[in-house]
């Protein structure tokens, strides 16, 4: 009788696995635009991601990652502060885990104004006020911190992907800080 090593991400799937899973059912992401904000809590800026995708391109994004098996939505939602934009960010997290939208993407052309080809997956959105320096990780490029209106413009949403402009424009209105 053989002993097995216990597995030391528990909250991961295997590929091959995780691509089935992703075929027959959504999966929940959390997603963050950072903000900074002076000090009467106005918008100044916000921190977009360039990344390359899949495809090889370059695109720009925001923070986004998967809820593990067993995770809370609060510590997914650090983990991927963390990840995405290093640990000397010093993000300001929600005292309440309720997003600002829900975004649901599809894999299906038309499918609605959020799309993922790889997936349906249901997003919690955040916006999240970020005090210190950030020094982007894992396979983001760097982060650039532009005006609200500059990442409301349909410049910036046409380099981004899966509708994700959009989802920008929706938190600078949630804020107020579109004129």
């Amino acid at each position: 009788m053989s002993v097995r090593t216990p597995d030391p991400n528990p909250g991961w799937l295997s590929d091959d696995h995780f691509a089935e899973v992703r075929r027959c059912m959504p999966i929940l992401y959390v997603e963050a635009i950072p903000i900074r904000v002076d000090g009467i809590g106005q918008v100044t800026e916000v921190g977009i991601l360039l990344r390359a995708n899949d495809a090889g391109e370059i695109t720009r994004t925001i923070v986004s990652g998967r809820v593990m098996y067993g995770e809370s939505v609060r510590d997914a939602l650090e983990r991927h502060l963390e990840k995405d934009l290093g640990h000397m960010a010093f993000p300001q997290m929600p005292v309440s885990p309720v997003p600002f939208q829900v975004a649901e993407y599809f894999p299906l052309p038309n499918g609605g104004l959020y799309t993922d080809d790889r997936q349906h997956a249901v997003s919690l959105a955040y916006i999240v006020p970020v005090t210190g320096t950030c020094d982007p990780r894992q396979d983001a490029l760097e982060l650039t911190w532009l005006t609200p209106e500059a990442a409301a413009s349909e410049l910036v949403a046409e380099e981004m992907e899966g509708g994700r402009g959009s989802l920008i424009r929706a938190a600078l209105a949630h804020l107020g800080a579109l004129r």
